[in-house]
């Protein structure tokens, strides 16, 4: 594993998902997913992520539409959040999923609408409570 690409997707990873949920996933590892969680810390996050090429918020875009694609529901709730965290609105979320009913099927969308919706009621639970 290359420690310096691991810590930089590391930083990347916590700032986009949240701390809480990328160090809960980090420190519950085990000897089986363990490689996985490295996997994709070090090579997602720490080479893919940290590319100048394109902006945080536009990989958002791009992973909200090809996780509808995949029809990936626990992914794409974890990605509006980050989504979310990147600068993207609900009203361009409400786009991409639109978007993705036509060139992706409109089931995959709904579920995609359906999961989005949940993590925006979780949000606003969140913020009434501070």
């Amino acid at each position: 594993m290359d420690q310096k690409r691991f810590n930089e997707g590391l930083e990347v990873r916590r700032a986009v998902l949240g701390a809480e949920y990328v160090d809960k996933s980090i420190n519950n590892a085990t000897d089986f997913n363990r490689p996985m969680q490295e996997l994709v810390t070090e090579y997602c996050w720490g080479e893919i992520w940290t590319r100048p090429g394109l902006s945080r918020k536009t990989r958002s875009f791009i992973n909200l539409a090809m996780l509808t694609a995949l029809n990936r529901p626990h992914e794409i709730k974890l990605h509006v959040r980050g989504a979310i965290n990147n600068g993207l609105t609900k009203e361009e979320i409400q786009e991409v999923f639109l978007q993705t009913a036509i060139y992706c099927g409109v089931p995959a969308a709904i579920d995609s609408f359906r999961v989005a919706q949940e993590v925006f009621n979780e949000i606003e639970k969140e913020n009434a409570s501070k």
